[in-house]
């Protein structure tokens, strides 16, 4: 469980304090306290149902992109369940496009189609929404490592459904 440890506080880029202000929201502790460990090389969060879990979950990454800049993959989401991926998806995409940033968030699913996979393997979005079965499908090609060579971060969703199964 992440805590509160030190006064210090990372600096919430501006156009994300405006977009919770638009909304008359301020950023969850768990929120800010993701945003401030995004360094560190892995990180638990347990909040409950409705407390903003995704948003949480993907603030570094959204921040870290919002500049542009990167090219590729940068975050790999894996849930043991396409239909989350999809829910997430669509949670995710909402404050992108609010705050018009220049971020690619694709899903990549058994219905995914040829085409997009086609794309996707020529040019990976930013933010890859998969399942282990896909993954390991992904994993499994010659060029893997160049379109893995851009990511900076792996979330694991519903972790308790993949730990003691072949899935994960």
């Amino acid at each position: 469980m992440i805590r509160a440890t030190s006064p210090l506080m990372t600096a919430l880029p501006e156009i994300f304090s405006d977009w919770f202000a638009t909304r008359g929201w301020s950023p969850h502790p768990h929120q800010r306290d993701m945003l401030d460990r995004a360094e560190r090389p892995a990180l638990l969060l347990i909040a409950p149902t409705g407390g903003g879990k995704t948003l949480a979950g993907f603030l570094p990454t959204l921040a870290e992109l919002a500049d542009g800049r990167h090219q590729g993959m940068h975050t790999l989401y894996v849930s043991p369940l396409k239909a989350l991926a999809a829910d997430i998806g669509r949670n995710l995409r909402q404050p992108v496009a609010d705050m018009n940033l220049p971020i690619r968030i694709e899903d990549r699913t058994g219905d995914t189609s040829q085409t997009a996979r086609k794309r996707q393997r020529a040019d990976p979005p930013h933010i890859l929404l998969t399942t282990p079965e896909s993954l390991a499908l992904l994993l499994s090609y010659e060029d893997a490592p160049r379109i893995f060579a851009g990511l900076q971060r792996v979330i694991i969703d519903e972790i308790h459904a993949l730990a003691e199964s072949k899935r994960g």
